[in-house]
């Protein structure tokens, strides 16, 4: 799901992060209302190829739906003539979100996308996914959230999940 719209890149930041959480699962309705609104966001990109940080801006438009069982996030980076459409839905029996992503270029929802829930303020959503032939573990964070302002970060590890390797971080702030 995030290989072609992130190109993964490793090397920097190992970190120790949040572990997906081994209690049952409490996704609920309303998790992802403070999503809701318009955002401008600073970006922050692991260069594969290099191992520098690209910084650029972009801005976002979030809807809740389904009476707080969905989110709809539309992301533009005009400066990279960039858009794309996040969409998290809630797995009510199961408890448990599900993210996915439609790249705009191609309009094809890359399935079955990041999985996971909120605890304590903090949301962990994981996927094992490919990098050429080598499998790695993807994981999407967000946290610091407040009323006008959170993070999204995503990390990569390539030993099934003992490391992992920041490489993009996103600050958004309510317009």
């Amino acid at each position: 799901m995030l290989q072609s719209a992130l190109g993964l890149a490793v090397g920097v930041a190992t970190a120790t992060l949040p572990a997906a959480a081994a209690e049952p699962a409490a996704g609920k309705a309303g998790d992802f209302n403070f999503l809701a609104g318009e955002w401008r966001i600073s970006h922050r990109r692991l260069k594969p190829e290099t191992g520098e940080w690209d910084e650029f801006t972009g801005e976002a438009t979030c809807w809740t739906i389904l009476n707080g069982a969905g989110s709809i996030e539309e992301l533009r980076i005009p400066a990279r003539n960039f858009a794309g459409v996040g969409i998290r839905l809630l797995q009510v029996e199961r408890k448990i979100w599900s993210d996915v992503w439609v790249n705009a270029k191609n309009g094809v929802l890359t399935t079955p996308g990041l999985t996971g829930t909120f605890r304590h303020g903090e949301g962990v959503f994981e996927a094992d996914e490919m990098d050429g032939d080598q499998p790695i573990k993807v994981r999407g964070i967000w946290d610091r959230i407040t009323p006008t302002s959170h993070r999204w970060y995503q990390s990569v590890s390539r030993d099934g999940g003992q490391t992992w390797d920041a490489n993009w971080y996103m600050e958004w702030v309510r317009v």
